[in-house]
């Protein structure tokens, strides 16, 4: 059995408006009359005018780096970086839209003799190959990389501002990249749960120089929904610990570096049922978790939504910080040790 999604009554029930209020992201859009203005939340833009959303035709454009718009399963794809039917049935879980269980089809009984309503033909001429269904490729798990980034600089300064040790630098692999796609950033290699590379993210060392210039960069092609960061070692960890769960990578990468090693990070704040369904598997029948989503409108919206889930399978509990903005690497080292020992 498989979960049937009509992606024409997806879009039909779901208005991008409230897509944007999902993200924490409809206050920073100006109206007027049928439509929205707004930096693009899919490249991180400031251009206030730069992402457009028609609320009349239920759909989005960016006039800036993206360079192209679409319906909600196209933003949804887009944000999540996941194929059009997990966006689809990401919606549905998350306004509750019903979908329904579709069985496999039986395989054809092979001793059957052909129906005379059907018989062969002498002859076929050749078919064009089927097209695919939008989305159909990204299908599937993220491909194991078959090569690995040299020549990475460990020692660039934003690491050393970041408060991060050369054993954890050495540890994630992190580096300064001088060549190749993500030229001029800190590359973050992504592992899946056994542990195989299978992408790297770019991180821009600082502020970016101009608003078309994105904080993280990821390959195209790559799914961040099929995928939880630093699973593969909090997996190796005691589980008699909860484990936690984070919004980005160096969020991740500072609670490693100061004891909590039961953690992972959603490269968002979101959580797919691919992710979900990884989380599980760190964890033992009587499991715990910790939910520290950042301090701001994307994480305060993702962190209901995340426990929600979450909370079907163990038991949550989330950490809500004192002031707005702050994210677990602003905790200082006296909170961190309190997080040790609950």
């Amino acid at each position: 059995m498989s979960r049937f999604v009509d992606f024409k009554a997806v879009k039909a029930a779901v208005t991008m408006l409230q897509v944007l209020e999902h993200y924490g992201l409809a206050a920073g859009f100006n109206r007027s009359g049928n439509s929205l203005s707004g930096p693009c939340p899919l490249h991180h833009g400031e251009n206030r005018k730069q992402f457009r959303v028609s609320l009349e035709k239920n759909c989005w454009n960016c006039f800036g780096t993206c360079k192209g718009g679409g319906n909600v399963l196209d933003f949804v794809a887009r944000k999540e970086g996941c194929s059009l039917r997990e966006a689809a049935l990401a919606l549905c879980d998350w306004f509750e839209l019903p979908t329904q269980e579709k069985p496999a089809r039986p395989a054809r009984d092979a001793g059957k003799p052909p129906t005379p309503e059907t018989p062969p033909k002498a002859e076929s001429r050749p078919k064009a190959a089927k097209a695919k269904s939008p989305g159909a490729e990204e299908d599937g798990p993220n491909k194991p990389l078959g090569f690995a980034l040299q020549n990475l600089d460990p020692e660039h300064p934003y690491l050393t501002e970041r408060g991060l040790s050369a054993e954890t630098i050495a540890e994630f692999g992190l580096g300064y990249c001088h060549k190749g796609s993500m030229t001029g950033r800190i590359v973050v290699p992504i592992h899946n749960a056994e542990g195989q590379l299978v992408a790297y993210a770019g991180r821009w060392p600082g502020v970016p120089p101009d608003e078309d210039t994105p904080k993280y960069k990821l390959p195209p092609g790559f799914r961040k929904a099929q995928e939880v960061f630093n699973l593969h070692r909090a997996m190796r960890e005691l589980q008699d610990k909860p484990l936690f769960v984070v919004e980005g990578f160096f969020d991740c990468i500072w609670l490693w570096q100061h004891g909590i090693r039961r953690v992972v990070a959603l490269m968002g704040s979101t959580l797919s049922p691919v992710q979900a369904a990884l989380v599980q598997r760190a964890l033992t029948p009587d499991g715990r978790i910790v939910v520290m989503l950042d301090e701001d409108d994307a994480g305060r919206a993702g962190r209901e939504k995340v426990v929600n889930r979450l909370a079907l399978h163990c038991f949550v509990r989330t950490h809500v910080f004192t002031h707005e903005g702050q994210q677990p690497d602003s905790l200082t080292a006296e909170q961190l040790e309190e997080l040790r020992t609950p």
